[in-house]
Protein backbone atom coordinates (compact mmCIF):
# COMPACT_ATOMS: atom_id res chain seq x y z
CA UNK A 1 0.00 0.00 0.00
CA UNK A 2 2.77 2.25 1.15
CA UNK A 3 4.48 1.43 -2.11
CA UNK A 4 1.62 2.61 -3.93
CA UNK A 5 1.12 6.13 -2.26
CA UNK A 6 5.05 6.32 -3.20
CA UNK A 7 4.83 6.05 -6.27
CA UNK A 8 1.19 7.89 -6.99
CA UNK A 9 3.39 10.63 -5.14
CA UNK A 10 5.78 10.43 -7.89
CA UNK A 11 4.30 10.62 -10.57
CA UNK A 12 2.51 13.49 -9.76
CA UNK A 13 5.73 15.28 -8.86
CA UNK A 14 6.83 14.38 -11.91
CA UNK A 15 3.69 15.52 -13.68
CA UNK A 16 3.80 19.15 -12.16
CA UNK A 17 7.69 19.49 -12.91
CA UNK A 18 7.08 18.57 -16.40
CA UNK A 19 3.96 21.05 -16.63
CA UNK A 20 6.14 24.16 -15.29
CA UNK A 21 9.15 23.78 -16.31
CA UNK A 22 8.29 22.92 -19.89
CA UNK A 23 5.77 26.16 -19.66
CA UNK A 24 6.91 28.87 -21.87
CA UNK A 25 5.32 32.66 -20.34
CA UNK A 26 6.26 34.37 -24.19
CA UNK A 27 3.47 32.84 -26.62
CA UNK A 28 5.51 34.33 -29.58
CA UNK A 29 8.89 33.08 -29.67
CA UNK A 30 9.27 34.77 -33.29
CA UNK A 31 12.62 37.53 -33.69
CA UNK A 32 11.32 40.64 -32.30
CA UNK A 33 11.30 42.94 -34.44
CA UNK A 34 11.42 40.94 -37.50
CA UNK A 35 13.87 41.32 -39.93
CA UNK A 36 12.68 40.85 -43.79
CA UNK A 37 14.76 40.64 -46.66
CA UNK A 38 14.27 43.18 -49.35
CA UNK A 39 15.57 44.17 -52.33
CA UNK A 40 15.51 46.16 -55.90
CA UNK A 41 15.89 43.96 -59.19
CA UNK A 42 16.99 44.74 -61.99
CA UNK A 43 17.90 42.57 -65.34
CA UNK A 44 17.45 39.47 -63.08
CA UNK A 45 20.50 41.09 -60.81
CA UNK A 46 18.76 42.07 -57.11
CA UNK A 47 20.69 44.78 -55.10
CA UNK A 48 19.62 45.51 -51.59
CA UNK A 49 17.55 48.28 -50.36
CA UNK A 50 18.67 50.22 -47.14
CA UNK A 51 16.19 49.80 -43.96
CA UNK A 52 15.23 52.93 -42.45
CA UNK A 53 12.48 53.69 -39.60
CA UNK A 54 10.37 50.89 -38.60
CA UNK A 55 7.93 50.13 -36.48
CA UNK A 56 6.25 46.60 -35.22
CA UNK A 57 3.86 45.63 -32.19
CA UNK A 58 2.81 42.18 -30.89
CA UNK A 59 0.75 40.76 -28.23
CA UNK A 60 2.86 38.89 -25.57
CA UNK A 61 0.18 37.51 -23.02
CA UNK A 62 -1.79 40.24 -21.71
CA UNK A 63 0.36 42.73 -22.79
CA UNK A 64 1.87 44.63 -25.74
CA UNK A 65 4.72 45.02 -26.74
CA UNK A 66 5.71 47.65 -29.25
CA UNK A 67 9.03 49.33 -30.95
CA UNK A 68 9.30 52.57 -32.90
CA UNK A 69 12.66 53.82 -34.52
CA UNK A 70 13.22 57.11 -36.09
CA UNK A 71 15.99 57.45 -38.88
CA UNK A 72 17.30 59.33 -41.49
CA UNK A 73 15.24 60.56 -44.20
CA UNK A 74 15.21 58.47 -47.62
CA UNK A 75 16.91 61.79 -48.88
CA UNK A 76 19.58 62.03 -46.13
CA UNK A 77 20.13 57.99 -46.68
CA UNK A 78 20.90 58.23 -50.60
CA UNK A 79 24.31 60.03 -49.80
CA UNK A 80 25.80 57.15 -49.19
CA UNK A 81 23.70 54.64 -51.15
CA UNK A 82 25.45 53.76 -54.44
CA UNK A 83 22.85 53.95 -57.13
CA UNK A 84 21.80 51.00 -58.88
CA UNK A 85 22.82 51.64 -62.54
CA UNK A 86 19.52 51.21 -65.20
CA UNK A 87 18.63 52.29 -68.44
CA UNK A 88 15.86 55.04 -69.14
CA UNK A 89 12.22 53.47 -68.57
CA UNK A 90 13.37 50.29 -67.07
CA UNK A 91 11.72 48.44 -65.08
CA UNK A 92 12.59 47.68 -61.34
CA UNK A 93 10.87 44.66 -59.54
CA UNK A 94 10.61 45.41 -55.63
CA UNK A 95 11.11 42.30 -53.66
CA UNK A 96 9.61 42.18 -49.79
CA UNK A 97 9.82 39.10 -47.61
CA UNK A 98 6.25 38.21 -46.83
CA UNK A 99 4.30 39.82 -49.46
CA UNK A 100 3.93 43.52 -47.59
CA UNK A 101 2.03 45.67 -48.80
CA UNK A 102 3.88 48.38 -50.56
CA UNK A 103 3.75 52.01 -51.51
CA UNK A 104 6.55 53.86 -53.83
CA UNK A 105 7.59 57.31 -53.25
CA UNK A 106 9.63 59.61 -55.49
CA UNK A 107 11.95 61.57 -53.07
CA UNK A 108 14.83 64.28 -54.19
CA UNK A 109 17.04 66.32 -51.97
CA UNK A 110 14.90 68.58 -50.42
CA UNK A 111 12.20 65.82 -49.50
CA UNK A 112 9.22 63.65 -51.00
CA UNK A 113 7.86 64.68 -54.45
CA UNK A 114 5.26 62.34 -56.19
CA UNK A 115 3.99 58.69 -55.02
CA UNK A 116 5.26 56.48 -57.96
CA UNK A 117 2.96 53.86 -59.60
CA UNK A 118 3.75 49.80 -58.53
CA UNK A 119 2.44 47.74 -60.82
CA UNK A 120 3.20 43.63 -60.47
CA UNK A 121 5.34 44.87 -57.92
CA UNK A 122 7.73 47.01 -60.77
CA UNK A 123 8.06 50.59 -61.11
CA UNK A 124 9.22 52.34 -64.39
CA UNK A 125 12.17 54.57 -63.83
CA UNK A 126 12.49 57.75 -65.82
CA UNK A 127 13.27 58.54 -69.21
CA UNK A 128 15.46 61.34 -68.37
CA UNK A 129 19.33 60.54 -67.25
CA UNK A 130 19.83 61.56 -63.60
CA UNK A 131 19.84 59.91 -59.84
CA UNK A 132 16.87 58.86 -58.28
CA UNK A 133 15.92 58.53 -54.80
CA UNK A 134 12.98 55.82 -53.84
CA UNK A 135 11.30 54.77 -50.72
CA UNK A 136 9.52 51.68 -50.24
CA UNK A 137 6.79 52.31 -47.66
CA UNK A 138 6.11 48.47 -46.59
CA UNK A 139 3.51 47.52 -44.50
CA UNK A 140 2.40 44.05 -42.28
CA UNK A 141 -0.37 43.12 -40.01
CA UNK A 142 1.48 44.10 -37.09
CA UNK A 143 4.17 46.58 -38.83
CA UNK A 144 5.66 48.80 -41.48
CA UNK A 145 9.41 48.88 -42.51
CA UNK A 146 10.44 52.35 -44.80
CA UNK A 147 13.28 51.23 -47.46
CA UNK A 148 15.43 52.77 -49.74
CA UNK A 149 17.35 52.55 -52.78
CA UNK A 150 19.04 55.07 -55.12
CA UNK A 151 19.25 54.48 -59.02
CA UNK A 152 20.93 56.20 -61.96
CA UNK A 153 19.65 56.48 -65.03
CA UNK A 154 22.66 55.95 -67.72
Amino acid sequence: MMRGIKLIRMIVILSVSILFGCSDKSVDQAEFPPEKTATAEVNGTEYPMEKGNYQWVRKKGLETESVKTDHASPNQMAVQLKPIPVKPDQKVKVKIEDDPVMKVCLWNETGKEKEIKLEDDQITVPADKGTYIYEVLAEWKNGEISYTFVTEVQ
